[in-house]
């Protein structure tokens, strides 16, 4: 009986190794992909074959001569178009995240490790961002871009957004590992909020800030193509949002100049997406 109960026991640990295994193979697929999309991108305006305002065909012309995606209703080439108006949305969008993760990460980590002991930490820091959460994104996109047009007022509006959830996931992770003995005794040792929240507490939350920062980045991609496609944006090139609101008219004419931007958009977000949730995964592992 006891060798029939470690044969079951070592089947179960090597099953669940395999489990594991896979799923970090598939991890590291949707990372990869994110990569390569991201460089991609990035190198748009390198590899596209023609320039934006360039006239390469008549108007709404199909797939072929024109190009791989045919032109729009300026003769543009649409492959180039798609091919320069990913990188100012990506950027874009990566440096709002970038604020408004990092701000609001602060926030929630200051918030959950001194929280208990100084209230007015919590309604210094947590209460003007809830307040802010109220709002809603798009309403914040065209309230700053009317103060504060062009890329510096999306990079604001952005940033604001998302800063109010990203305080507090972090509160949400730090308050777990907040009461764990190395901490406490890091804390009984008077060592400095730098050191609390960069050494005992922030390398135990980091993967859940790195899933929560590609899931703002997802709902920043969103928001920059919606500027974009207001028209509020204060772009005049090859945006994603813009092509695709100048696409509405012929899209009976020539679906792919609409598509195209469109599909671009979904690629980007859905990568980002699930790289993210691969994050989260391996952050519950580490917290567990």
């Amino acid at each position: 009986m006891s060798h029939i109960n470690s044969v079951s026991w070592i089947s179960r640990v090597r099953g669940r190794d395999r489990t594991s295994h896979k799923g970090r193979r598939v991890a590291y697929v949707w990372r990869g992909l994110f990569a390569v999309g991201l460089l991609l991108v990035l190198l748009g305006p390198e590899l596209a074959p023609h320039s934006p305002t360039a006239t390469v065909g008549p108007p709404y012309a199909a797939p072929g001569n024109g190009g791989p995606l045919g032109t729009d209703h300026l003769g543009r080439d649409v492959f180039s178009l798609v091919l320069h108006g990913g990188r100012p949305l990506l950027l874009t969008g990566l440096l709002a995240v970038a604020i408004g993760s990092v701000l609001g990460a602060a926030a929630g980590l200051v918030t959950a490790l001194v929280g208990d002991r100084h209230r007015w930490a919590r309604t210094l820091l947590m209460r003007p961002l809830d307040a802010l959460a109220a709002v809603p994104p798009v309403l914040l996109l065209l309230l700053v871009l009317t103060a504060l047009p062009g890329r510096t007022g999306l990079v604001t509006a952005i940033a604001l957004a998302g800063a109010p959830l990203s305080a507090r996931v972090a509160h949400a992770a730090a308050e777990q590992v907040v009461g764990r003995a190395h901490v406490e005794a890091a804390v009984a040792r008077g060592e400095s909020w730098g050191w609390l929240l960069g050494r005992e507490v922030l390398p135990l939350v980091a993967g859940a800030l790195l899933a929560d920062a590609g899931i703002r980045f997802t709902g920043a991609v969103y928001l920059v193509a919606a500027a974009g496609f207001l028209g509020v944006d204060g772009s005049s090139g090859a945006d994603w949002g813009l092509l695709i609101v100048e696409a509405l008219p012929g899209a009976a004419l020539q679906p792919w100049a609409l598509l195209a931007p469109v599909l671009a958009v979904a690629l980007v977000a859905v990568t980002a997406n699930l790289a993210a949730d691969s994050a989260g995964h391996r952050s519950r592992r580490v917290l567990a």
